[in-house]
Parts: structure tokens; sequence; C-alpha cells
């Protein structure tokens, strides 16, 4: 059986992000510490206990998974701007896009019971059209411990150069098994799937995944933290939810107001009440970063 690296948090980036294009996934250990998993814990586990679980096989019988996290709670936010996290997105996104976007958050619960999960790429979200570009970067926050037994993350190192029809055998699988606190990196093209939950507990992860600015987000960040909340927060964060141009002419719009009375094209922070300067369409280095590509 292969296995997967394991690093920790202050690791070099360049080391790291070496071994994420080779293999497609490691594990940074213990990222999060008790307190932050507790507050983490008291802000998700109301949604979580009352989410119902999935509706088909893919999604899991015997699983829920709940979304809106950056809404939803304040201590996951920390999380979505990791700088270790981040630093991988640099790397691994930056080469394809001039913005990174946050691509989806998911409290995923694995209870007892719930088979295996099919092997897939997360990548598949858009299609198979996207051969030859990794368009994302995923991470799984582990709030329980993750065990063989109760359903950790079934990887399969070094699929990321895999043809898409490719089907992997047992011997080429590793599983994702981490205290809580520690954190699955893996890319959109590596091969995975959840694992079978054996065990009478259950295995709880946090889904944060980063996509190509250019490309549109699984999961609607402007419904799931519209403006009213996305205001509150800082600005950093709210860019990186999508609160700000993918590159230039890259997600402005028009408030539809009466004839006269507002600004026309403005770029999407203009809904925050921030009032971004120069052009309204974006910066001249993101016209000369498209125009060169």
């Amino acid at each position: 059986m292969p296995t997967l690296e394991h690093l920790p948090a202050a690791a070099a980036p360049e080391r790291t992000l070496e071994i994420l294009k080779r293999d497609g996934a490691l594990i940074l250990r213990d990222v999060a510490g008790p307190e932050a998993l507790a507050a983490l814990r008291a802000e998700l586990m109301p949604y979580v206990d009352a989410t119902r679980p999935g509706r088909d096989p893919f999604s899991g019988f015997a699983t829920t998974r709940t979304g809106a996290l950056v809404a939803r709670s304040p201590a996951i936010r920390d999380l979505v701007t990791h700088k270790a996290v981040l630093a991988l997105c640099d790397g691994l996104l930056l080469p394809s896009c001039e913005r990174y976007q946050l691509h989806l958050t998911q409290a995923i619960r694995i209870m007892p019971g719930q088979p295996a999960q099919a092997i897939h790429r997360d990548r598949w979200a858009w299609g198979r059209h996207l051969a030859g570009l990794e368009p994302q970067l995923n991470t799984i926050w582990a709030l329980t411990d993750f065990t063989r037994e109760n359903g950790a993350t079934c990887v399969i190192p070094g699929s990321v150069t895999w043809d898409d029809n490719r089907k992997a055998t047992p011997a080429e699988m590793t599983y994702a098994e981490m205290p809580a606190g520690s954190v699955l990196v893996y890319t959109g093209g590596v091969f995975h799937g959840g694992g079978s939950n054996t065990s009478d507990a259950d295995r709880i992860g946090l889904n944060i995944t980063y996509g190509l600015g250019w490309l549109r987000q699984e999961e609607n960040q402007y419904l799931s933290c519209p403006p009213e909340i996305a205001r509150t927060l800082d600005s950093a964060l709210q860019d990186l939810m999508g609160y700000a141009l993918g590159s230039f002419a890259m997600g402005y719009y028009s408030p539809p107001g009466a004839p006269g009375e507002g600004p026309e094209l403005v770029p999407p922070v203009y809904a925050l009440g921030r009032r971004a300067e120069g052009s309204q369409m974006g910066t001249l280095d993101q016209l000369a970063a498209a125009a060169r590509a």
C-alpha cells in the first residue's frame, strides 16, 4: 500500500508544493489546536445535526453535507485564509489565473454504516473539459480523528497523471488517517473518495476548496454568503470569496436602479460598499495579463 506524506504546517511551501504536484495529496499535521476545534464544533454542529443525509449513493445515504460555512461560522474564516494553504494555492493555481477564489465550503459527516464513496476526481465538477490544467486545490480539515475504520478519505497517490478512465486497484489505494486538527490537502486531479465507516462514531471533516478565478464556483458564495453578511468580513476574505474581479472584465455588474440613479459597470466589491479606484473593469495590470495570455 502506498503512503501519504505527513508534514508540519510550518514546512517550507516549496517542498510541500513539490510533493503535492507529484502525489496529488499530502497531510499537514496538527494545524488547528484544541481551542480552534472546540469553537468550530460549537458553531457548526447545530447546523450539521439539522442536516438531512444525502439522497443518492455518491452523496451518501448515511452522510450529511452542510454548506454556507463562511456565513455560519466565524471560526472557519481563519481556516479559509490559513497562510500555509494559501501558499499552496499561490503555487498551484496562480500560474493559470490572475486570481483564485473560494470554490466550496462544506462540513461532511460520514456516519456509521456509510459505504465507501465511488472513486472520482473533484475536477469533474466542470465535466472533463479541462484536461492538462489543474483547476483547484482542496482541503479536508479533520474535526474528529480520521481512521480507516471511521471513513478516512481513500486516496490514490500519483494518480494526477492518469487517464480519466483508469480504475485504481486496491494495491494503489491508501487512506488519509490523521488526528483531529490535521488537514488533507489534495488537487482536483487526484483520484480519491470518502471511506466506509465501519465504526460506531461519526467522522467529521471540513471540505474547503479553492478554484481558478475564471471558473464558476461549485458552491455559489454570493448566495451562501450574500452582501449583507459579506460586507462584515475582512476585505481579503471578501475578495477570496469572489467579491472581486476574477481578471480584467471578469465579474463586473451594473446595479439595476432607475435611469441615472447609479453607476454602470462596477466591480463586485461595490455591492459591499467598497469603492474601487481606476478602471471599472479591472486594473491595467489585469488587462496586460489578459493580453499576454
